[in-house]
């Protein structure tokens, strides 16, 4: 296995000596950021706070679309039976990714009318047609193929699975991204490909005993640059090294947060400069905020030196922290720091 990934096993090390992942509800809210960034990068604009009233009070959500209230709710649902079979250690076969992705399409699938027949998306069931990446982009894998590459992919990855007690954390991070990538490449249903592909690589991540990975909205350009440009080029280390980059990142970021939160300074593995952007940056952020709340992103990049969306990344994570708040529109409106 060619591990593409540096200094994961250091940081989750690091995460859990903090108790990160014990603090009260962490588990269930660590799930609902999940489903709202996996969802948000198909399109949902629901929030994590508003996940949080939807799925704890069962309130519908004013001025969000029933697709995407159906969306989140259906994700969540099969987010809690994959866990359910991840601690099961279940094998992977075609049934059970069937199975998986009918709860993920359940309210928003639909049927599709072909000349082999009627499949229908809202019951898990496999493609009988053919898919385009895109205008001008190549297509998936013939429909015909997807049956047999599946098998493959269950028969691969158990065989993998059952080597994951000698595999350190840094190989599992790589195993699991690796299923991600394979699984969205084969393109197995008509829709919901992306979120299946992100369910199983976190299913798998829960079975290891890993920090789930978790690929924000923020970062949508750059994760789909990274699988096509894999799959253009052909190396499965393009999206290895974008992966492991990204989930480094979120590691810091949170680390960072957490510490910020009960007022210590990160100091952690980071380089002097990796902990400028995250922490000495972040205070600047919150400092240049409480004197005016109307700066944006350009502007605040400006100021502290680094990119616009660096500093939107800063903004995302600290507003879900809780420390900063959104007040009005996108447009027109300010941040108030709590």
């Amino acid at each position: 296995m060619s591990v593409m990934i540096n200094k994961l096993e250091q940081l989750v090390t690091r995460y859990r000596e903090l108790g990160i992942d014990t603090q009260i509800d962490y588990e269930k809210f660590y799930l609902y950021s999940l489903i709202t960034h996996s969802t948000a990068i198909e399109g949902s604009t629901i929030t994590e706070l508003e996940n949080q009233i939807m799925f704890d009070h069962g309130v519908s959500l004013k001025g969000k679309s029933i697709e995407e209230q159906s969306m989140n709710l259906d994700l969540k649902l099969a987010y809690e039976k994959a866990i359910e079979l991840a601690k099961l250690h279940k094998p992977f076969t075609i049934d059970m990714l069937i199975s998986l992705s009918a709860l993920v399409m359940k309210n928003t699938g639909r049927e599709y009318n072909t000349a082999l027949g009627v499949f229908s998306s809202a019951r898990g069931e496999l493609r009988l047609l053919n898919v385009t990446a895109g205008i001008g982009g190549r297509s998936y894998m013939n429909y015909s193929k997807v049956p047999a590459k599946l098998a493959e992919f269950c028969e691969r990855l158990n065989s993998e699975r059952a080597k994951a007690s000698r595999m350190s954390v840094d190989e599992l991070y790589q195993l699991t991204f690796d299923a991600h990538y394979n699984l969205v490449t084969i393109h197995p249903w008509a829709d919901g490909n992306g979120r299946m592909a992100r369910l199983v690589m976190n299913m798998l991540q829960f079975e290891f005993g890993l920090i789930p990975t978790k690929i924000l909205k923020e970062d949508k350009e750059e994760y789909i640059k990274a699988l096509v440009a894999t799959r253009e080029d052909d190396d499965l280390d393009i999206f290895r090294r974008f992966m492991a980059d990204m989930m480094e990142e979120n590691l810091r970021n949170e680390i960072a947060s957490y510490l910020y939160s009960i007022g210590v300074q990160y100091s952690g593995e980071k380089t002097k400069e990796g902990r400028e952007k995250l922490t000495k940056s972040r205070e600047k952020i919150v400092e240049l905020l409480a004197e005016n709340g109307k700066l944006s992103a350009a502007a605040l990049a400006g100021k502290i030196g680094i990119s616009a969306k660096a500093i939107e990344k800063h903004l995302a994570r600290l507003k879900a922290d809780g420390i900063i708040e959104r007040i009005g529109p996108a447009k027109g409106g300010y941040w108030r720091v709590k």
